[in-house]
């Protein structure tokens, strides 16, 4: 099988505080790609930024939404539909973040946005994640389940439509990212469970990590093609820090 693309990807979240702030971001990340080979970069501003970086987009920067509510149009006040995010170019959408799922968000839902978003033709990158690691394992069940409910009914001529990102919340915002050894580990059984789901086919989903993401620790975590790149928080608003991990990841 052929070797994956590499990707990186920026939540912005909710920052930065207006759209011109927003557009220098955006052109500092595309001005500096012009080395990068292998790795596709996607940066995720929130909704009210996406007509005015619609523009940004290129062979190598794709443009990202946050979330995407599952039903094309109607009475859903304060939703973005996935149908809507194609005018501004949007080629991935995050779907089941921890901070949504935190608010009430269940497996259920998640499969509903993630169902809509890869059959309009885009890619969904499913965050799952753990709140705690417990001494007998109980968290490798809960990874399971995220990925067996959030991936229900997902035809295999879609599965290049999909991404997995491995968010352990403990370590989102924490001061160290989670140990490369752990990371490697858990990228071994998220494989193992897509292959018992979608069989070979499952191999051609790429599988990130994310959660105190930095420079100084990226290398460590992307070597040995156990992960395919990150999901980026904090770092992705820092053009150069922002850069400095997408060579990396590239060079890995």
């Amino acid at each position: 099988m052929k070797k994956l693309k590499k990707l990186v990807v920026g939540n912005w979240k909710m920052n930065p505080s207006t759209v011109e702030e927003a557009k220098k971001i955006a052109l500092g990340i595309k001005r500096n790609l012009k080395t990068i080979k292998k790795t596709q970069v996607v940066i995720c501003p929130p909704f009210v930024y996406l007509s005015s970086l619609s523009s940004t987009p290129n062979t190598m920067l794709f443009l990202g939404s946050q979330d995407a509510f599952y039903d094309r149009l109607g009475s859903h006040t304060g939703e973005v539909s996935f149908s809507q995010l194609h005018q501004f170019k949007t080629s991935f959408v995050i779907v089941g973040h921890s901070e949504r799922r935190s608010r009430g968000e269940t497996d259920e839902i998640v499969n509903k946005k993630l169902l809509s978003v890869i059959n309009e033709g885009m890619t969904a990158i499913i965050c799952i994640g753990e709140k705690v690691r417990d001494t007998n394992g109980e968290y490798l069940n809960l990874i399971k389940q995220q990925l067996t409910l959030g991936m229900k009914d997902v035809s295999k001529k879609l599965l290049d439509h999909l991404v997995v990102a491995y968010e352990p919340i403990w370590a989102v915002g924490a001061k160290d990212a989670m140990n490369a050894r752990d990371v490697h580990e858990m990228a071994i059984f998220i494989k193992k469970v897509l292959r018992d789901m979608f069989g070979i086919l499952s191999d051609g989903i790429r599988i990130l990590y994310g959660g105190a993401v930095n420079e100084f620790n990226c290398n460590d975590i992307v070597k040995g093609d156990f992960v395919h790149g990150f999901l980026i928080g904090r770092e992705s608003l820092k053009s150069d820090s922002f850069i400095k991990i997408i060579k990396l990841v590239d060079q890995s």
